[in-house]
């Protein structure tokens, strides 16, 4: 039955965009009831929340483009989001934004093995990329600690990267091209299947640019074909330092593993009660993988574990058989579940050179004992990408705010050694304020002005990435002046 038209006039700001959202969407892609936009209140950054105005889960790109161009005529924010796994608040919404949820644009689109690509939306999950392939012999390279749950979108907003980037890369080395709609619901072609796109690389600008510029819709994607065999080695050490000085030789004798993982006792302690791995009872301790032919993997191996063994490791573990080989990954991949089971933590995100891996190492124990919280290292170190968990309680007053001001300390230090202040989590709200430490106000003016081409009232992803100061006072110009 036919229902008549709400007069406009009457309704309250909020009725009036849910109305005009229902009018483009499904009814059940629009989420407007209090309750159940309390699902959308946070991402895997729990510390903060804050329930969106509504919520709505478009199935196509033009869906997509129909609601933006509603909240571009209304100046409602938009905050797109994958599957909500952020840990820096890249989906944290704002009171008066809508939640562009993209978990139903999952279908995969095109698969082209001759030219090696596969084009997907982007709501489908990182793992089920290769899951698409892999009978085929094909696999999708990054690989996020996340990869059962997070989406293609999220990954390229934040150049996700994984335990095996360190051989084939992050996001930004296996995306080909793009389909986006920005903000006023024009729809854009950023790259394609082919190698390289002529003119400007702006899908170097869109990959890793936090929801900021434009919602993807669809990904074209690099896959690989499956390497003939992999083995891991596990290496335990007496302490952190002498893991990561074992670490950059690895890298200095210009050996190339697939992966290279970092683990230190309380994470070691918390992963062998969770998982049972049988990892040994030592204070730091790698996962080196490398693949290839048997003949390959016997030759590389055998130059690592001889730069291994100059570091008087503890223990040297090479994998026989498959049986393990997952057993020497399964505590690495459960480290992060394992650790929620004893405290609550806050994961970092902060990159550095291999080379000051042993100086921040021990300059994060020095502050773990300074500001009296425990920590816990976990990371990918082939590339210096450092995942400190600090432990904290979230029932006890003062705890989080001094867990903050540690976690502070760390990225600043990050940056000292000459590393950045994220590497795969994205900048989010949780280092916004953080961002001065790495550049200057030119530096940062610029790449706001990037923002203005793309978003020029600054409604897309609100309260993210630059200092909020700036990014309120970009908001709240005249549209002129934008």
């Amino acid at each position: 039955m036919e229902m008549p038209t709400p007069n406009p006039a009457i309704l309250s700001r909020k009725d009036r965009i849910v109305a005009r959202l229902q009018a483009v969407l499904p009814r059940d892609a629009v989420i407007h009831d209090e309750a159940e936009t309390r699902a959308y209140e946070c991402d895997a950054l729990t510390a903060y929340r804050c329930p969106p105005l509504c919520a709505v889960l478009p199935a196509s790109t033009d869906e997509v483009a129909a609601v933006l161009r509603v909240c571009h005529e209304e100046g409602v924010p938009v905050v797109p989001r994958g599957s909500g796994t952020s840990l820096a608040g890249g989906a944290l919404p704002t009171a008066d934004s809508v939640i562009l949820g993209v978990a139903r644009l999952n279908d995969v689109l095109e698969v082209d093995y001759d030219n090696r690509f596969i084009r997907v939306q982007s709501g489908r999950t990182n793992l089920s990329v290769t899951g698409a392939v892999e009978e085929d012999g094909f696999f999708y390279a990054p690989d996020p600690s996340s990869q059962l749950a997070c989406a293609i979108a999220g990954n390229i907003a934040m150049n996700s990267g994984g335990a095996h980037c360190l051989k084939y890369g992050v996001t930004t080395n296996n995306l080909l091209g793009v389909r986006m709609v920005l903000m006023d619901g024009t729809v854009v072609d950023i790259g394609g299947a082919h190698l390289d796109a002529p003119g400007l690389d702006l899908l170097g600008v869109i990959c890793g640019s936090e929801g900021q510029l434009g919602v993807v819709t669809e990904a074209t994607l690099r896959i690989l074909p499956k390497p003939e065999g992999a083995r891991p080695v596990l290496m335990g050490f007496d302490s952190s330092e002498v893991a990561g000085a074992c670490v950059a030789d690895i890298i200095k004798a210009g050996v190339l593993p697939v992966a290279i993982e970092f683990m230190d006792r309380p994470c070691i302690r918390a992963t062998e009660a969770f998982a049972h791995a049988g990892y040994p009872d030592c204070e730091a301790l790698l996962i080196v993988e490398v693949e290839g032919s048997p003949a390959e993997i016997d030759e590389q191996l055998g130059l690592i574990l001889q730069i291994a063994r100059r570091h008087d490791p503890i223990e040297l573990r090479e994998a026989e058989t498959e049986d393990e080989a997952k057993r020497i990954w399964l505590g690495r991949k459960s480290a992060f579940g394992a650790m929620g089971q004893i405290n609550d933590y806050m994961c970092l995100d902060g990159t550095i050179p291999v080379s000051a891996l042993p100086l921040v190492l021990r300059r994060i124990g020095e502050m773990s004992t300074e500001f009296g919280l425990d920590v816990g290292n976990v990371f990918h170190a082939g590339d210096g990408n450092m995942h400190p968990l600090i432990l904290f309680d979230a029932n006890k007053p003062g705890d989080l705010e001094k867990c903050e001001a540690f976690g502070a300390e760390i990225l600043k230090l990050c940056v000292e050694v000459g590393g950045c202040l994220t590497g795969e989590h994205g900048v989010g709200i949780e280092k916004r304020d953080l961002m001065t430490t790495q550049f200057g106000p030119d530096d940062l003016e610029a790449q706001m002005r990037v923002k203005d081409v793309f978003d020029p009232d600054w409604l897309l992803n609100p309260a993210k990435v630059f200092p909020l100061a700036a990014s309120e006072g970009r908001r709240a110009r005249p549209a002129k002046a934008a």
